[in-house]
């Protein structure tokens, strides 16, 4: 499958049990009871890997792929990207956005102006961090809560007001 056609959903951060589970982040809030199969992310192409089972446990999700069935196997898949191809992407409410829509988006702050753009968008349990270069340094903005007032997809913007000493912490 052609990365470009596929959007990264999260990682495997670590193998789970005896059986060939596996531990995964996601990045984004994903209905995964319609979903077969997963690409994961090996030596740099994607494989499909059919999904057995999974289950949701805060900001974890477990998964059991088929022919996936020692710690050992599990093991090789520590660490890789997990994907979907974009055209099962469910159509979001205006203002959302999914993590890769919004790289190369210029982050405009209400006082100070503008702030840099998107490197990266980091899932970190139930709250996403944006990642930018702020002035030499990598500055990190919560998704969740106040700070984000708009989002402008079209110009490729994202207006935050972040308090008062925030790129200074």
């Amino acid at each position: 499958m052609d990365k470009n056609l596929c959007y990264k959903i999260g990682y495997v951060a670590r193998t789970h049990g005896l059986k060939g589970e596996v531990t995964a982040i996601l990045s984004d809030s994903i209905d995964l009871e319609e979903i077969k199969s997963l690409f994961i992310e090996v030596r740099n192409d994607l494989v499909p890997h059919f999904i057995e089972s999974f289950s949701d446990r805060g900001d974890k999700t477990f998964f059991k792929f088929e022919d996936i069935d020692t710690t050992e196997n599990a093991n090789e898949l520590k660490g890789c990207s997990l994907y979907l191809p974009k055209t099962i992407r469910p159509k979001l409410k205006r203002g959302e956005f999914y993590d890769d829509e919004v790289l190369g988006f210029q982050v405009e702050d209400k006082t100070l102006g503008l702030l840099g753009t998107i490197t990266e968008v980091s899932p970190t349990g139930p709250n996403r961090l944006l990642t930018l270069n702020y002035n030499t340094k990598e500055v990190l903005i919560p998704v969740n809560g106040p700070f984000i007032t708009s989002t402008n997809k079209t110009k490729k913007l994202i207006k935050v007001d972040l308090p008062e000493g925030f790129l200074d912490i």
